[in-house]
């Protein structure tokens, strides 16, 4: 049984840019619906987060008491490791479930940056989705120079952010700052599943995508 790194973000809030504080944190279904796929498959999910503190979940996406139990039973989101310690080369396949926390922590992350560079140079399946893609951009170099220029990927859309309501609040649109790096961003319907796989990398748009990107990130682990 191999072991699979969920990389999860710590904060419970995204400054805005009027610098107020909006409560956030990780994307429930952008969680389970993996974890629940890669458990399934045999493996062990490890999660790490910056500080090793517990990953705090977007109350927003609580919609069930169902959920809430879910959430509450997995031993790995109480006791997460310190993103700071983690030895890339112990795990198989890396992961990033989104939910705004990721813009506000993994975005400027450097311990996150290091794990990303070396999963991607091992040819070890990388997944990211919706908010957690914003992770990617911890890996730009300060003259700009980005790994993942002209990757084709995907990630939450200015369209989706717009309707969702928050375009006009956030300090930068996740979709823009992808473009301005380089990459071939590919925006599917809102809402809908899309996922784009670019070498071993694995990316999902929405919440929606969730189950869609487990499939493809488990299958890529076998």
């Amino acid at each position: 049984m191999s072991q699979v790194l969920f990389v999860m973000t710590g904060a419970d809030r995204l400054t805005l840019a009027d610098g107020a504080a909006h409560p956030t944190g990780f994307w429930a279904e952008e969680f389970l619906a993996p974890y629940r796929a890669v458990t399934a498959a045999g493996h062990e999910v490890v999660v790490a987060t910056p500080g090793g503190v517990q990953p705090p979940v977007d109350r927003a996406s609580v919609d069930s008491e169902d959920v809430e139990v879910q959430l509450l039973s997995i031993g790995a989101l109480k006791d997460p490791v310190r993103l700071e310690d983690v030895d890339p080369a112990r795990y198989a396949a890396v992961y990033y479930p989104g939910g705004h926390g990721p813009m506000e922590d993994l975005a400027q992350n450097p311990a996150s940056a290091d794990v990303i560079r070396a999963t991607m140079a091992a040819g070890r399946p990388l997944a990211v989705v919706c908010h957690g893609v914003a992770a990617l951009l911890a890996t730009a170099q300060a003259d700009g120079a980005w790994p993942f220029a002209g990757y084709r990927l995907t990630a939450f859309s200015n369209v989706e952010e717009e309707a969702a309501g928050l375009a006009g609040k956030l300090p930068w649109l996740l979709e823009d700052r992808l473009t301005g790096l380089g990459a071939r961003f590919s925006a599917g319907e809102p809402w809908a599943s899309h996922v784009v796989v670019d070498r071993n990398l694995y990316s999902g748009q929405n919440p929606g995508s969730s189950q869609e990107l487990a499939a493809a990130f488990v299958t890529a682990l076998r």
